[in-house]
């Protein structure tokens, strides 16, 4: 996963500048892949920073996509359930484990694909509590996988300033694991870019569970008898805390369902469902999940349209609509 050494370049532009100093200078910048942001000035024609500009297309289908894509209007957070790999290593008279490494490389491209295109926030559903009941060989290589994946990608995430973060009982997971777990989010704690989240011996429910068992002991701790539970009192306690709700989620293998997944933060997601197994999910695949996205007309259970609104503000006004309705 390499990327331009240069993460973000502001660039302003004072009253006096020369527009085609200006010009120059933001062609320089882009030619490293920089991120510009400008200063308005006097200069009456905007400049903008196309999707082609930070993620070079493979081919045509992927131009004509990062075309159609509106970097002003991406997810602030894309959940993906990764469904498939089984069945994609059968459909080839290949074993089980030959899926799952397919699925680390779809996973891979996947992430650096995110991270060009700046978005904030993306969460992969790695392993779900249910994944105990596969047979312990089968475990044990998963867990190996990961061991070998945060070896070999680790140098790299942290390179290109994404900050790895973990969500699930992570406490039942093999000490091995749960060391070189802690060791890759120490190592990227202070990166600002942006932030992949791994879900792991995860499930909705369960996270539900813990979120509420946590906070009646912090009710019962403090002696508050006047508590009440709102929905921000609820997401504080969540394994996402201090995260956007997922704008986007996108399961692969044609499944509809959501599996237990992010139950609570889902509410107002939109879901993309591809029938492609998941070591086949290509960056052509993500491009289409968020063009189809930016075509979605986002009511948030109004009648107004939100179409042409950014995603950030239309939760606000929903989250402020929420507030207004606890109140009442």
């Amino acid at each position: 996963m390499e990327m331009a050494a240069v993460d973000a370049v502001a660039l302003r532009v004072w009253p006096r500048t020369e527009k085609s100093a200006a010009r120059e200078a933001l062609a320089e910048l882009r030619a490293v892949g920089a991120c510009v942001t400008f200063a308005a000035g006097d200069l009456s024609e905007p400049f903008s920073v196309k999707a082609s500009d930070l993620l070079k297309p493979a081919n045509r289908e992927e131009a004509e996509l990062l075309e159609q894509l509106d970097l002003r209007r991406l997810p602030q957070h894309v959940a993906i359930i990764m469904d498939g790999n089984g069945r994609w290593a059968q459909r080839r008279h290949l074993p089980r484990v030959a899926g799952h490494r397919a699925g680390v490389k779809a996973a891979r491209q996947v992430i650096e694909s995110c991270a060009r295109l700046r978005l904030p926030c993306l969460t992969l559903y790695a392993f779900s509590l249910e994944n105990w009941r596969r047979p312990l060989a089968e475990v044990d290589f998963l867990m190996r996988l990961l061991r070998e994946y945060l070896k070999r990608e680790m140098p790299s995430i942290h390179k290109n300033n994404i900050r790895f973060l973990v969500i699930g009982r992570s406490a039942q997971l093999p000490d091995a694991v749960r060391n070189d777990l802690a060791d890759a989010m120490r190592l990227t704690a202070r990166n600002t870019g942006m932030k992949l989240v791994v879900a792991l011996n995860y499930g909705g429910r369960a996270e539900l569970a813990d979120a509420f068992n946590a906070m009646l002991d912090h009710v019962r701790q403090n002696g508050l008898t006047a508590f009440r539970a709102d929905e921000q009192s609820i997401s504080d306690y969540l394994y996402t805390a201090g995260l956007p709700d997922p704008d986007l989620l996108i399961r692969t293998s044609g499944e509809m369902r959501v599996s237990n997944f992010l139950l609570w933060q889902i509410a107002y997601a939109e879901i993309y469902v591809t029938e492609d197994l998941w070591p086949d999910f290509s960056r052509a695949h993500l491009l289409r999940a968020l063009v189809d996205f930016q075509k979605r007309e986002r009511r948030y259970g109004g009648l107004g349209a939100t179409r042409g609104r950014s995603a950030t503000s239309a939760r606000a006004a929903t989250a402020g609509g929420r507030a207004d309705a606890a109140r009442d």
